[in-house]
């Protein structure tokens, strides 16, 4: 019981920070999905372009979920800085997939629905695996000093 005890101590804030990274990660994959399909069946702008257009939509979402929810207990090195690196590996994970789309439509000939589905599905598992590594590495850094997980008490009145 006690290996279990220790096991969970050394391991509980990676179990909560990965939960809550897959949670926003769910979230911002359902918009990318529905954005996807809304530009390139219902408004005809091609799959290529309407990766770009529902990743730029769905990255704004993850980047305020990830910076106040997921990695909040991390230093904040500046808005700017942290937006800038968050887009621009973000634009790199966006490669896997415009790769996994662009063959699957250019390569392979498929241009239905089910099929650039399956290939966005596919890009976004693998750009999900180089984005969570490379934001904990440069955009969401360890904190220098303990963050407080509650209000200090010192100087705070309470009514009776």
């Amino acid at each position: 019981m006690d290996f279990a005890r220790r096991l969970y101590e050394r391991f509980s804030s990676l179990a909560h920070e990965l939960a809550k990274f897959g949670s926003i990660g769910a979230v911002a994959f359902l918009i990318d999905f529905g954005l996807l399909n809304l530009c390139n069946v219902v408004l005809g702008l091609g799959p290529l372009t309407s990766k770009v257009v529902a990743t730029t939509i769905s990255t704004t979402f993850a980047y305020i979920g990830n910076r106040f929810w997921t990695f909040r207990h991390r230093d904040q090195s500046g808005l700017g800085r942290e937006y800038f690196l968050f887009f621009l590996l973000n634009g790199i994970a966006l490669l896997f997939g415009m790769l996994t789309i662009g063959f699957t439509t250019y390569t392979l000939d498929r241009h239905d629905a089910l099929s650039i589905n399956i290939a966005n599905i596919v890009g976004v598992g693998l750009g999900t695996l180089f984005r969570y590594w490379s934001y904990k590495k440069w955009v969401f850094l360890e904190a220098t000093e303990p963050i407080p997980m509650e209000l200090p008490e010192a100087g705070i009145k309470q009514d009776r």
